[in-house]
């Protein structure tokens, strides 16, 4: 009888290892899924985006400025190594186009509130508001099966983003020290006003391709 209780007991002790095991090792399967180098470098450009915001606060416009070329050039290189090694998550998808915008709409945001940057509020609220209503859209369509992904003129408008706010803190740059050309501040309205037309066409684009899935 004490033998035959001792044998259950036993059996029931390795059962609970045998689970705590297998729970163990599929904790640590999906750790390491969703943590792989492809999302580790996308927290890393997040973090990056932190400072450049920190930076520009400070007005140290020419640290920003390399900061930001960083932070946007490398948004590549984490889907590519993604799609390269089959290493796309679902974290992947969201936090991936998540520090795109904060990168973006965060540069503008500050840039606002220096004389002189060429960017006027309306400009960050036009640029926020297409993110906020395109990822909206995106979240509805794609919950229901839909193939909603980014076009070109999404694209393009990201691609030239980026150039009006790297060209807005090279001019801060040099007109903090006094040798910015009469002709640059030009050239960063004129790349301001490209990439607001591009991010109002894109948001059109984007909106006509979900009217046509909601009636389909």
């Amino acid at each position: 009888m004490a033998g035959g209780l001792r044998s259950g007991h036993a059996g029931a002790n390795s059962g609970s290892k045998e689970l705590h095991s297998v729970m163990s090792v599929g904790a640590k399967s999906v750790s390491a899924a969703f943590f792989n180098l492809p999302n580790q470098l996308t927290v890393s450009r997040l973090i990056l985006s932190l400072v450049l915001f920190a930076f520009v606060g400070l007005k140290w416009y020419l640290t920003s400025l390399v900061l930001f070329i960083i932070a946007a050039s490398t948004d590549w290189l984490d889907g590519y190594l993604a799609r390269k090694y089959g290493q796309v998550t679902q974290l992947g998808r969201i936090l991936d186009p998540f520090v795109d915008k904060v990168i973006v709409c965060g540069t503008f945001i500050f840039l606002v509130g220096i004389e002189g940057s060429g960017v006027h509020a309306w400009v960050a609220v036009i640029i926020v508001g297409r993110e906020l209503l395109v990822t909206a859209l995106r979240s509805f369509l794609e919950q229901q099966g839909a193939d909603f992904s980014a076009t070109m003129s999404g694209k393009l408008k990201m691609v030239f983003q980026c150039i009006a706010a790297g060209l807005s803190l090279f001019y801060l740059y040099l007109n903090a020290s006094g040798s910015a050309p009469d002709w640059l501040y030009g050239g960063v309205v004129a790349a301001v006003s490209l990439a607001v037309l591009l991010t109002i066409t894109s948001g059109i684009a984007y909106v006509r391709a979900a009217i046509r899935l909601f009636t389909a």
